[in-house]
């Protein structure tokens, strides 16, 4: 299977996660920890990066990071490859410090608050520290969030605070939003609001249209990429596209699609279109085209592969258009 193409944009923002090769604790010691944060600090002065939020918990770590520019990939590659080399320098080993490539989860803009108190509560929820005391977690950006000076200068804590409800940078909003951590951390109901149960999974977190407008900006070669390697959330949205595309190719509308017969002609023309161009599943197709069933669709298009298309001026229309995707 080919690698997972990262998407990249300037001002994109990500939730980064990774952990230790199986699971292994790499930030045991004080060392370890001070050096990942030295290698981030410099990644973050070198590729401008804004830092939202992190966290370190022993064997795995959570960044919360805007990219002016499109450069997360080399930030990345640099970050991870510096510290492992340090990692293993220092205690005289070699190997792989990390389980693999990192994960990076695509934010919408107002999804970038709760990552942040996600990433804030993960020492909280580990039984490391107490809500109460969480400014004293040093291996969080909640620490520097108390305590001002300690701050890196390419920090921004506005997002978490105005999700909190609008607070302030000042010594009464930074508390208001511990009290906040506070109530959320005990809210199981608001937590599943919040998304908390799969904030480390998928490709994207935010609303259809802003998953559907990132597919849509992005490269052909890279798209596809992308597509051929991501789950089925990121997959439909591109379909779809796809769909509307061939429909409007073809003159054709989504409520054509609805009112003619399962088995038009026109239908089975653009049904194997989709399916042999970008191999777009059969049961997608029939949900979609208003089919039928999935093996009923194969039949069709199986006919129609064998004697249907000479005649067919849809079929024509389709393999002769440019550039649908």
């Amino acid at each position: 299977m080919s690698r997972k193409a990262r998407i990249e944009y300037e001002g994109a923002y990500y939730h980064v996660i990774n952990r230790g090769n199986y699971r292994g604790f790499i930030f045991e010691s004080a060392g370890a920890r001070r050096s990942f944060l030295d290698c981030l600090g410099l990644t973050c002065e070198a590729k401008n990066w804004r830092v939202h939020g992190w966290c370190l918990m022993g064997n795995h770590y959570h960044l919360l990071i805007q990219t002016p520019e499109a450069n997360l990939v080399d930030g990345m590659r640099w970050l991870q490859s510096t510290f492992a080399n340090r990692f293993n320098r220092f205690r005289g080993m070699s190997g792989h410090v990390f389980q693999g490539r990192y994960k990076s989860i695509l934010l919408e803009g107002d999804a970038v608050g709760t990552v942040a108190h996600y990433i804030h509560l993960n020492p909280v929820r580990a039984g490391l520290v107490e809500v109460d005391k969480l400014e004293s977690y040093e291996d969080s950006s909640f620490h520097q969030l108390w305590y001002p000076r300690k701050r890196w200068s390419f920090c921004d804590f506005v997002p978490c605070l105005e999700s909190a409800g609008g607070l302030k940078d000042v010594p009464k909003g930074r508390r208001l939003y511990r009290d906040y951590l506070r109530w959320l951390s005990t809210d199981d109901d608001e937590q599943k609001r919040c998304g908390f149960e799969k904030m480390c999974k998928g490709w994207a977190k935010g609303t259809r249209d802003f998953k559907q407008a990132v597919l849509e900006d992005q490269q052909d070669d890279r798209l596809r990429a992308v597509v051929e390697s991501e789950a089925k959330e990121m997959r439909e949205p591109y379909w779809a596209r796809l769909l509307s595309s061939a429909l409007k190719c073809i003159c054709k509308s989504k409520s054509d699609l609805q009112r003619d017969r399962k088995g038009a002609a026109w239908k089975v023309a653009l049904a194997r279109y989709l399916r042999e161009r970008y191999l777009i599943p059969n049961q997608w197709l029939a949900s979609n085209l208003c089919m039928g069933t999935a093996n009923s669709l194969s039949s069709q298009i199986s006919r129609h592969r064998r004697n249907g298309s000479k005649r067919d001026q849809i079929w024509k229309q389709l393999m002769n258009q440019e550039n649908v995707d």
